[in-house]
């Protein structure tokens, strides 16, 4: 495991892919940034992080044994990386959001965004980035969101939180290489936010409906069970999950 340390850049998803294009990198290459001025979350949202107080960082992790419709399965893989990791922290009432959020008492404690490397027409291997709110405490703006300190009124230190999912990131990978997909899918199945409960939603017009929520597809859709006993699939772009 390598781990470059950087103390401010835009992105640390953005820098590796950079470097993985100039350098041949090593397996489970990690770049950490005390601060980031243009962390990236899903659907082009921004990751607002008070600077050495919380993890950003990236991972390059190879990955050859995948098909290109089969990368949903390294989000699996990472949100329950992450799920064990807080889980070995103590930190109360986790689940996960779909596609990957983690969240604590249903505030947002983690995000991931997961950027694929595909080489002639094949996945070669994934940059994933993860925001994790470790010791911030304010968080007017975000609402929503939540930290490990705020959770359980510790101060955590920053690296052991890191190689503690980097520890979980390697165990999940391997269930990735042995292709136990039905083992990782059911375990992510059971952490989902709102599984089986009723739950609100809205599509991508703002229209609002109710659903179930019964688990995913091997590409990552949300199976949700609707009125009239109808199973529909929906992809990140098409709804939204409303708290």
């Amino acid at each position: 495991m390598k781990i470059i340390k950087l103390d401010a850049i835009d992105s640390t998803n953005t820098f590796l892919r950079q470097l993985s294009w100039e350098q041949k990198l090593d397996d489970f290459t990690i770049v950490i940034a005390a601060s980031q001025t243009a962390g990236k979350g899903q659907m082009g949202t921004v990751w607002d992080s008070e600077k050495g107080k919380n993890l950003t960082f990236s991972v390059f992790k190879k990955i050859s044994c995948l098909e290109n419709d089969e990368g949903f399965y390294i989000s699996i893989a990472t949100s329950l990386a992450i799920y064990n990791a807080l889980k070995h922290f103590q930190i109360p009432k986790l689940t996960i959001k779909w596609p990957n959020d983690i969240l604590s008492e249903n505030q947002k404690i983690c995000g991931i965004l997961i950027e694929n490397v595909i080489q002639n027409s094949k996945m070669t291997a994934a940059i994933i980035g993860i925001g994790l709110n470790v010791n911030q405490t304010n968080f007017e703006a975000l609402p929503n969101a939540t930290s490990l300190k705020q959770r359980t009124g510790i101060h955590f230190d920053l690296d052991e939180v890191m190689f503690q999912i980097a520890g979980q990131l390697k165990k999940y990978s391997e269930l990735i290489t042995a292709r136990s997909f039905e083992i990782l899918k059911m375990e992510y199945e059971s952490l989902l936010f709102r599984k089986d409960k009723p739950s609100t939603f809205k599509d991508k017009t703002g229209n609002m409906f109710m659903g179930f929520i019964q688990g995913v597809a091997d590409d990552g859709k949300l199976n949700v069970l609707l009125e009239d006993e109808i199973m529909a699939e929906f992809d990140l772009k098409e709804i939204k999950l409303l708290y």
